[in-house]
């Protein structure tokens, strides 16, 4: 099985409502955002995406959340902006755009600072 990251990073603000603690308050992070793909086999060029493929595709996903209050960004409304619910918010917009044969998506990684990530992976 190989597996294939790429690594990004946005700024971006935002709160936690329900959070009693200095999270609760409007605060800005450099989020990273590792994806990271699997496939069984390699193609006919020994690749099993092309890394600026999958580049191209996770900086298309979080284009809307560059420098903004995640808590207005209206695809992220309907949860609380923490870096789980990011996380899975930001795999299932990227799983539709990776194809391939053999190629899937296995996880997004989204840390709001270093040492501090949430995971999400494929069920």
């Amino acid at each position: 099985m190989y597996e294939i990251s790429v690594s990004l990073h946005f700024s971006a603000a935002h709160h936690l409502p329900e959070y009693d603690g200095n999270c609760g308050s409007i605060h800005g992070h450099n989020w990273s955002v590792r994806a990271t793909a699997v496939a069984e086999e390699l193609d006919s060029g020994g690749l099993a995406i092309d890394f600026r493929v999958l580049k191209a595709s996770l900086a298309e996903v979080l284009e809307p959340l560059d420098h903004r209050n995640l808590n207005e960004v209206p695809q992220l409304q309907s949860m609380a902006p923490t870096a789980e619910n990011i996380s899975r918010w930001i795999f299932e917009e990227l799983a539709g755009k990776i194809s391939g044969p053999g190629v899937r998506l296995a996880k997004v990684a989204v840390g709001e600072s270093p040492g501090y990530e949430a995971i999400y992976r494929e069920a």
